[in-house]
């Protein structure tokens, strides 16, 4: 009984672990479906492109060459590297050890471990560059003033988690190979160790016993990390690493540039021009554009909760470039923000949303930052995820302008004189030759 009892206890975490990580990813779709309904599922051919390419395949990480590698490796690692988790797992559940090694050929198993070896040093190396990038070096999209704070901490947790999941990985291993050495019991010969053998001179010269503890210690702590990293996505930006498939599936395909139309507004155009091609159908709506996060489609939501703040949409934004309070960044974080309160808001209140005097227009995002957006596209294109800040932006445009005509003075006259002169010159429809003499 004593003999599997660490078993038993190791199922017990690990059933908890996953029953609150399925927790959590419920919660997670429930949120998002807050959103309003829009339509993503046409062309699922070029959907799956999309995920296959830009979420699988990273090829719009490697735009920035230096980050975008080191990413690329950190990614590949992490993938490879959870082969030897599935082992890990079943070692653990089962008592066994090295499970796979007893069912594969010799040297394809020597092979698997030491490729495992040689992705956690690439990991754990460019780990220690990304913290450099952001703490040292202090690249300037890391700098601005939305990143202070818990994104900033959580940001360096991050890394410091990952190089401490190394180092106990390698730890693990080299300990194992001295007891493997030594031909402790249940230890036997198995995986070949290019890097943790190096490691081996830290801990051979203590007893077999201590370095048993020690292989123990590591293999516990390893897992464990492992296991309270997967339950920390929920509540850090590496989020991302599980909503960048769906994020870049469900993505928008029209053209860039290619703004949606209201239906209710186009019916009511159709039934004064061409009342013959107008629907019949009650298009009314109850509310023109978004005020708050509830206005939003599960799209936009889902974005929220994907942004990885890396920050490339703000650094290529033009109006950010040139001074202005816009971060597309920003956008995406203060409306992930203002969607957890308003999910615990309706956690609270029994599936319902009571007014708590705050909304994301004003108090979260300024008409300041709305107004500097130029709608060029270029922070959309420069996602590695396909997140779209300017959908959020143009919509609260348009409930600033349809609900509370509180546009620009420059853009409402612009628009007065679209309605009363059908241009955006402030002429009457009749005085159009005075145009052409003016350009003379």
């Amino acid at each position: 009984m004593i003999s599997i009892l660490p078993n038993i206890i190791f199922s017990i975490i690990l059933i908890f672990a996953i029953g609150f990580f399925a927790r959590n990813i419920q919660r997670l779709i429930k949120v998002i479906k807050l959103g309003k309904p829009v339509e993503r599922t046409d062309n699922p051919r070029k959907r799956i492109s999309n995920l296959v390419r830009i979420a699988l395949g990273q090829s719009k990480m490697v735009i920035k060459p230096i980050s975008g590698i080191l990413h690329v490796i950190v990614y590949v690692g992490f993938i490879i590297i959870n082969i030897e988790l599935l082992e890990i797992l079943i070692d653990g559940i089962t008592g066994s050890h090295r499970f796979f090694s007893k069912y594969f050929n010799p040297n394809f198993y020597n092979f698997l471990i030491a490729s495992f070896e040689i992705f956690a040093l690439l990991v754990l190396i460019s780990v220690i560059i990304f913290w450099t990038r952001r703490n040292i070096m202090k690249i300037k999209r890391f700098l601005s003033s939305e990143m202070n704070g818990w994104p900033k901490f959580d940001a360096d947790n991050i890394l410091y988690f990952e190089v401490v999941l190394m180092l106990l990985f390698l730890s693990m291993n080299a300990t194992d190979l001295i007891l493997q050495d030594r031909n402790f019991d249940g230890y036997y010969k198995a995986g070949a160790f290019p890097v943790s053998s190096f490691l081996v001179p830290l801990f051979d010269s203590f007893s077999t016993s201590t370095i048993y503890v020690l292989e123990r210690v590591f293999w516990w702590s390893h897992i464990l990390g492992i296991l309270f990293f997967l339950n920390y996505l929920y509540y850090s930006k590496h989020l991302h690493i599980l909503l960048a498939f769906p994020n870049t599936y469900y993505s928008n395909l029209e053209v860039k540039g290619k703004f949606s139309v209201l239906e209710s507004v186009k019916n009511e155009v159709m039934l004064m021009f061409y009342p013959e091609r107008a629907s019949n159908e009650n298009s009314q709506v109850e509310k023109f554009g978004a005020s708050d996060v509830l206005d939003l489609n599960w799209v936009q939501l889902m974005n929220a909760y994907s942004c990885t703040e890396c920050g490339r949409c703000t650094s290529e934004c033009p109006a950010n470039q040139t001074g202005k309070k816009l971060s597309p960044r920003k956008i995406m974080m203060d409306t992930r923000d203002r969607l957890e309160k308003v999910s615990i808001n309706i956690s609270n209140n029994k599936g319902k949303f009571v007014d708590d005097g705050d909304r994301l227009l004003d108090n979260y995002i300024s008409k300041e930052e709305l107004w500097a957006c130029t709608s060029c596209n270029a922070c959309v294109e420069a996602c590695p995820i396909n997140i779209d800040p300017l959908s959020i932006i143009m919509d609260m445009r348009q409930y600033l302008i349809m609900e509370e005509s509180s546009a620009h003075p420059d853009l409402n006259n612009m628009m007065n004189n679209i309605e009363n002169n059908g241009a955006p010159w402030p002429y009457n429809q009749l005085d159009r030759e005075l145009w052409v003499q003016e350009t003379k």
